[in-house]
Formats: structure tokens, C-alpha cells, sequence
């Protein structure tokens, strides 16, 4: 995927009039209207009004700037694009005017599509849950999903009918305007109540000739993979939302979208606090009375821990930015390790009798006030963060 300020042709300080002169520039010279049937003019066309819709948002900019594609995925922006062109003119209606032409003059001031009424009708949005472990969350990851949803005919290229020329009648409820106007009088004055045309569902026009393949609706039950980058640092809750990856719309309108709720899987070796993440460490008495080096695990592979001697359980230690990323800043979370002395629970005969022998020895006696901190578990945890 190309550089958003590269497909505007715009420096990265550029300013909002400077990035909306060269959007401009661009979409008039890829404008549908000059490029009648030319695919990609249409796919120049799009692309420049993806990277102007996440540019020209101060919010999206930032995260663009500092996380780049991946941070402005499931944003509204940066993920699916625009599906469809008439979302384009709908979105940037301050640029092209209300008859979807940068400068009415040029192109005739006419509507897109045909005489008043919408084309089709949207189709319904779609939420699915993601699984992530927490080294997809602490990495950022893609992954590749299948969802069953409507797509569009191939057929009739989504269109309902074979021959769109002779497909369709125009409307005579609403004569193609795709709304019913009823003007009530009153003592106040003159009530106009403007409601979807209820012959056509507000598309203006019936359909004559229906496709076989879709009975008309230009659309068929099927099955897509999508691709979904997440960026690294989600939490459990988050959604992703895919611009156009929902279910096809209804004879050519817009598709709906596709919310990806994040879901965290439960990890064997860490449970998660916020950024930090918590890893529960069983030591000999040997090797806590000694000290030791041990080997953990991490969520970059494993690492080499040391255990001063003397450590006592329920020790906490800090292993600085180990834990996960903060989606909003350059914040990483560290990974805490809390020291557990295992207690054997059942010695030989040797041992017990060794153990005996130490029974006794001032060493073995528990004396709390030589540690010079009797402070209780939850402070000790308290102190960690201070």
C-alpha cells in the first residue's frame, strides 16, 4: 500500500488548504465523468480520496503519522477504502458539490445516479469476534479470516439485471425520484412530509428483467477472506472496523461494513494488567536461599532472569519493557515476575532427617525484621508501580 502523502503528491507538514488544493487536482483529473470506462482512473480515483479522508483528519493524521497504515485501520479510513463511488462524492460533498462534480459547470451539474433516486440499497453491517494471543497483540499482527456473507453477483455484476439499459422501469409512484412528498395545510401553515418512495424503496425505478442467477437482487449467499491488519497494543473489547467489508448491498448500494471485536486469548505463561504482564516464578528453597540464575519466558522468546540470594516469596521483579504496547503512545508495559519458594511435600528419609538438623539453626528462623520491610503483599505490588 503506497504512502498517503506520496498519492496526494504533498509533503508530510503539509497544510489542510495544501492538501485539499492537491486532492482536488488529482480527483478532478481521475473524475469518473473524464475517464468514462477507464478502471483504473477509477482505482486513482479512489485511492486519492482514501488517503485525503485519513489526511485531512487531524486524529487520523496522527496516528498515521506515528503507527502508519496499521494505525488507522478499522478508523473509517485505511482498511476497505472507498467501495463504492458514490460514498466519494457523499464524504467530500464540500469538494465536489452535490451532483458529485468537482465544478458543476464542467460536467453539466447533473446527478450520478440516473434520475433522482438512490442505486439499490445498502446492505447490513457484520460483526465478528477475533482471537489474539498476546504475542499477536504485543507484535501487531494480519490475519486472514473467511465470513459468509451476501456478495455480489458475477452474474450481473451486482446489478439485478442482465441488461441495465433494459432492465429497469422508471418508477411511476415517485417518477423516478425515489420519495413521495405530502403536503398538509394547517392553521400554522403548510406541512411537507418528504418519505421514501414505498414502491421503490426510495431507488426510483422497478426492476423489468431480474438476473436468474439472483432473482434480481444482485446479490448471492457466498463466502470472502478478508484480510485484517491489527496494530499492535488492542485490548480485549476493541473494535476493528472494515469500511465496505459487510454484506453486499442491494442491487448495486454500498456494502456495510465489518466490525472485528477484539477477543484476548488466556496464556499460559502471562495474565495481563493493563500494559504489564505477570509471570508466576517457583524457585527451590535451595535455590532462594543461594540465589540462581533462572530462564523465563516472554513474549519475544525466553530470557535469562537472575535471583539475588536470600529472595523471599512474593517477590516481585521488574523486567523493564518486556509487557505490551500502548496502541496510543510509545509507552511499553514491562513484565513482572513474582517469586513462589516451593515447599516440598514429600522428602525421603535423608532429607527429612537433614531437614531435622536445620530445624534448629539460627538461619532457618524466621525473623521478618531483618528484612527491613514488612510491608504486606498488596504494598509490596504498590511499590513496584511507584
Amino acid at each position: 500500500m503506497r504512502d498517503y502523502y506520496e498519492i496526494l503528491g504533498v509533503q508530510k507538514g503539509a497544510s489542510a488548504d495544501e492538501l485539499k488544493k492537491s486532492y482536488r487536482k488529482l480527483a478532478l483529473k481521475f473524475h469518473p465523468d473524464r475517464n468514462p470506462g477507464d478502471t483504473q482512473a477509477e482505482d486513482n480515483f479512489k485511492e486519492a480520496a482514501e488517503a485525503y479522508e485519513i489526511l485531512s483528519d487531524p486524529a487520523k493524521r496522527q496516528r498515521y503519522d506515528q503507527f502508519g497504515h496499521a494505525g488507522v485501520r478499522g478508523t473509517g479510513g485505511g482498511g476497505a477504502g472507498f467501495q463504492d463511488i458514490n460514498d466519494i462524492f457523499s464524504a467530500f460533498s464540500d469538494i465536489f458539490g452535490s451532483g458529485g462534480s468537482i465544478f458543476d459547470e464542467m460536467f453539466g451539474g447533473r446527478a450520478r445516479g440516473g434520475q433522482g433516486g438512490r442505486q439499490g440499497r445498502p446492505g447490513s453491517d457484520l460483526r465478528i469476534k477475533l482471537p489474539l494471543s498476546l504475542e499477536d497483540i504485543s507484535e501487531g499482527t494480519e490475519k486472514k479470516i473467511k465470513v459468509r456473507k451476501n456478495v455480489a453477483c458475477d452474474t450481473c455484476a451486482g446489478k439485478g439485471v442482465d441488461d441495465v439499459s433494459t432492465g429497469y422501469d422508471t418508477c411511476t409512484t415517485c417518477q423516478g425520484q425515489g420519495e413521495v412528498r405530502q403536503v398538509t395545510r394547517s392553521v400554522f401553515g403548510q406541512f411537507v412530509n418528504v418519505q421514501p418512495c414505498p414502491t421503490c424503496r426510495g431507488e426510483g425505478r422497478i426492476i423489468k428483467n431480474p438476473c436468474s442467477e439472483c432473482s434480481g437482487e444482485g446479490r448471492i449467499k457466498g463466502e470472502e477472506t478478508i484480510n485484517i491488519t491489527v496494530p499492535a497494543g488492542v485490548l480485549e473489547g476493541h473494535y476493528l472496523t472494515l469500511r465496505g467489508a459487510g454484506n453486499a448491498g442491494l442491487r448495486g448500494g454500498p456494502s456495510g461494513d465489518l466490525r472485528v471485536e477484539i477477543e484476548e486469548k488466556p496464556h499460559t505463561d502471562f495474565t495481563r494488567e493493563g500494559l504489564d504482564i505477570y509471570h508466576e516464578l517457583y524457585i527451590s528453597i535451595p535455590d532462594a536461599a543461594l540465589g540462581t540464575e533462572v530462564e523465563v519466558p516472554t513474549l519475544k522468546g525466553r530470557a535469562r532472569l537472575q535471583i539475588d540470594a536470600g529472595v523471599q516469596s512474593g517477590k516481585i521483579l521488574r523486567m523493564r519493557e518486556r509487557g505490551l504496547p500502548d496502541i496510543e503512545s510509545n509507552r511499553i508495559g514491562d513484565q513482572m515476575v513474582r517469586i513462589h519458594v516451593w515447599t516440598p511435600v514429600s522428602l525421603t528419609d535423608e532429607e527429612t532427617e537433614w531437614m531435622k538438623n536445620m530445624k534448629d539453626s539460627e538461619s532457618f528462623t524466621p525473623d521478618p525484621d531483618s528484612l527491613g520491610d514488612r510491608k504486606s503483599f498488596f504494598s509490596r505490588v504498590k511499590d513496584v508501580f511507584s
